[in-house]
C-alpha cells in the first residue's frame, strides 16, 4: 500500500511538472533564449552561488536555535545535515531529504525521531510566514499585476495563518493537548492509548524552541535573515543578465516560488518553478525569451550547488543513493519501531 502511494505521489508530481514546464516554455522561440543565455555575465553567477550557500549555513543556524532546548548540535555539523537534505529534496520525490536529515540526526547526535520531525515541521512554517511577508512587502512597493501571485496568495495565507496559530497554542499551552489526549485516551484501547500519550509528549517536546524567547527570536531573526540571503542570489543573477530590477523584486520571486512548493511537483520543483519566475517576469514587462533564460539560470545556480555539495556529504557520512531513495521508507520503520518500544 505503502509503494502504491508513493507511486502515484511520484506519478502526480511528474505530471504537474510536465504541465508546468509546457506552460513555461510555450510559444518560446529557441534562438532567442540562447541568445539571451549567452549574454549572462558568468562571474555574476558564481558570486550568486556563494551568496547562496552562505544562506544555507544561516538555515543550519536557525536549526540550531529550534534544536537548542533539546540538544547542543554544532553548527558544522548541522550545515552538513542541511546540504544533504536539499539535495535528497532536488534529487528525489516526496522530500526525501527531510526525511534523510532527521535519520541522520537520529543516527550522529541521538535526538529522537518524533521530536526532530516536529522541528522540520516548524521550519517549514516559519518558511511560509517569511515568504507570505515577502511576498506583501514587495508588492507594496512594485507595481504588477499578476493571477498568479494572486492565486499563490489566496491560497497559501489561511494554510499558514492556521499552522502558525495551531503551532503557537500547542507551545504556549501544552496542557491544551493533554487534555485532549487524556479525552481520547478513554476511548482508545490501552496499546494505542500508549502510543498517542507518548507521541504526544514528544511533539510537545519538539515545540520547546518555540516557549524559549531567545531561541525563538533567533530562528525568526535567521529564517528572514537566510532568505534575504537567498533573494540576494536572485537579484546577483537578475543583474547578470542586465535587468535593472530593485530587491524587492528579488524578495517577490523568492516569496512567490516557494509558497508554490506546496505544489506536490517532482523533485527540485521542476517546471512549477520556472513557471512561477517566468509570469512574475513577464508581468514586469520582460520579453519571456530573457524571463526563461533568467529563470533557468537562477533555478540552475540554487539547485546546483546544494546538490553536488550535499552529495559529496552523504558519500563522506558513509550512504549513498540507495539510503536516499529509501529514506522515507526507513523513516517510517523507525517511527513504527520506536512507538512499539
Amino acid at each position: 500500500m505503502q509503494q502504491q502511494r508513493k507511486r502515484l505521489t511520484l506519478a502526480i508530481g511528474i505530471t504537474l511538472s510536465a504541465v508546468f514546464l509546457a506552460l513555461a516554455f510555450r510559444g518560446l522561440r529557441l534562438e532567442q533564449f540562447w541568445s539571451s543565455l549567452a549574454a549572462v555575465y558568468l562571474p555574476g553567477l558564481l558570486a550568486a552561488t556563494a551568496v547562496y550557500c552562505v544562506a544555507v549555513v544561516v538555515i543550519a543556524l536557525r536549526w540550531q536555535f529550534l534544536l537548542r532546548a533539546l540538544k547542543h548540535v554544532p553548527l558544522s555539523a548541522l550545515t552538513q545535515l542541511v546540504f544533504i537534505g536539499y539535495m535528497g529534496n532536488n534529487v528525489y520525490p516526496l522530500r526525501a531529504g527531510e526525511a534523510l536529515r532527521i535519520l541522520l540526526l537520529r543516527r550522529n547526535h541521538g535526538l529522537p525521531l518524533l521530536r526532530s520531525t516536529t522541528i522540520v515541521a516548524i521550519e517549514r512554517l516559519f518558511d511560509g510566514c517569511v515568504m507570505l511577508s515577502f511576498v506583501l512587502f514587495s508588492l507594496l512597493l512594485i507595481d504588477i499585476d499578476s493571477d498568479e501571485i494572486e492565486t499563490i496568495v489566496s491560497i497559501s495565507a489561511p494554510l499558514f495563518a492556521l499552522a502558525l496559530l495551531i503551532a503557537l497554542s500547542l507551545a504556549t499551552r501544552p496542557s491544551m493537548l493533554r487534555r485532549v489526549v487524556a479525552l481520547a485516551l478513554v476511548l482508545l484501547p490501552q496499546r494505542i492509548g500508549e502510543v498517542v500519550a507518548r507521541s504526544s509528549e514528544e511533539l510537545l517536546a519538539g515545540l520547546e524552541g518555540l516557549r524559549r524567547p531567545s531561541h525563538l527570536v533567533g530562528a525568526v531573526t535567521c529564517s528572514y535573515l537566510t532568505w534575504g540571503i537567498e533573494a540576494g542570489a536572485y537579484y546577483i543573477v537578475m543583474r547578470s543578465f542586465d535587468l535593472q530590477f530593485s530587491y524587492a523584486v528579488a524578495l517577490l520571486l523568492v516569496g512567490a516560488v516557494n509558497l508554490a512548493g506546496l505544489i506536490p511537483a517532482s523533485p527540485g520543483q521542476v517546471g512549477v518553478y520556472e513557471f512561477v519566475v517566468i509570469s512574475i517576469l513577464v508581468a514586469l514587462g520582460i520579453a519571456v525569451p530573457l524571463a526563461t533564460a533568467c529563470a533557468v539560470v537562477v533555478h540552475i545556480t540554487i539547485w546546483l550547488p546544494t546538490t553536488v555539495t550535499g552529495f559529496f556529504l552523504l558519500l563522506k557520512q558513509g550512504l549513498g543513493w540507495a539510503d536516499l531513495s529509501r529514506a522515507n521508507t526507513i523513516k517510517s520503520a523507525e517511527f513504527a519501531q520506536s512507538e512499539a518500544s
